[in-house]
């Protein structure tokens, strides 16, 4: 086995673990806090369900494509160096740290460095959209509903607002995967044997299990800190919303696009519809959070390019 086939599995193994804590995580975060009594394991086997779905789903319909061909305009580097191992290792600190960074900024920018203004000018509509979808619709649409879930915090909700939770959350969390599953593996041949799809499969399953296990890890305060995401009413529209907006983004082009600055968008438009429709908190107050959120994910868009750009940099000094 060649350094180089070594420096790939290594790189798709920390990949692979640092996006489902960081990116997945977020996604699943409303279904995992609204989901707290039970099993993980019944959480586990349910996002797995779908995960397989759209890992075979996709192999069979684009010839070995599983990254739905996201990853036209990022070529496996012909010689895969050590370079391409420092950003999931990077990622996998800074999710340990709680800081809900871009993977897609900070994995797939040190491949194709040239891609970047496409993926950032993508993010940044995305951000904006989400903003003010989360705004619109948390202000007019939802504005009973959300008074309603937050005046009946300990309710049992009706069987059928477990069922539709269920089913946004699978939506939203295939819809998140075809966006994302790019990331994890870029450090892969873009056509997969099946021996590399199991494989592949494999590491994905146990890994999620160990999310899983942890109810999320440090990203999950990212969910949990705004209004209500416990509710699983209140959990089911965030999810669908998200969803539709990834969609909507899927169909637009196939360029990658941060699915973390959506996601920041939507709870941050949503957070200042509920508090302007309350009137029970300053809005200075969601402001420092939506701030806060912002900066963290401007931090890890500053932490990509400083890698993208300065790892060949460095390589070629210690070549020389």
């Amino acid at each position: 086995m060649n350094s180089q086939y070594i420096f790939m599995l290594i790189g798709f193994l920390l990949a692979s673990y640092s996006i489902v804590a960081n990116d997945a995580i977020q996604t699943l975060g409303t279904f995992l806090s609204s989901n707290s009594k039970r099993p993980w394991w019944v959480l586990w086997l349910f996002a797995c369900s779908v995960l397989l779905a759209v890992f075979f789903y996709g192999w069979s319909v684009n010839g070995g494509d599983v990254a739905y061909g996201r990853l036209e305009k990022f070529p496996l580097p012909e010689n895969f160096s050590w370079i391409y191992v420092v950003p999931p290792l990077v990622l996998l600190f800074l999710t340990n740290w709680g800081i809900p960074v871009s993977t897609t900024f900070l994995i797939l920018t040190v491949f194709a460095p040239g891609n970047l203004t496409s993926m950032l000018t993508k993010s940044l509509f995305g951000y904006v959209l989400a903003f003010i979808t989360g705004i619109l619709i948390y202000k007019f649409v939802t504005k009973g509903l959300e008074n309603k879930f937050l005046n009946t915090p300990y309710k049992e909700p009706p069987i059928q607002w477990v069922a539709l939770q269920w089913v946004s959350t699978a939506f939203l969390w295939s819809q998140w995967l075809i966006q994302d599953l790019a990331n994890i593996f870029a450090y892969l041949p873009r056509n997969l044997d099946a021996s590399m799809l199991f494989f592949s499969m494999f590491v994905m399953l146990l890994l999620h299990a160990v999310i899983f296990y942890r109810n999320g890890g440090a990203i999950q305060h990212l969910v949990t800190s705004k209004t209500n995401t416990q509710d699983i009413r209140s959990a089911t529209i965030v999810d669908f919303i998200y969803g539709l907006i990834l969609l909507f983004f899927k169909e637009w082009s196939k360029m990658p696009m941060s699915t973390t600055w959506v996601f920041i968008g939507l709870l941050a438009g949503r957070e200042v519809a509920i508090v302007h429709n309350l009137q029970n908190r300053e809005i200075k107050d969601a402001g420092k959070i939506i701030f806060s959120d912002a900066l963290k994910a401007f931090v890890g868009l500053g932490v990509s390019i400083i890698i993208a750009f300065g790892l060949p940099v460095l390589e070629q000094m210690i070549n020389k």
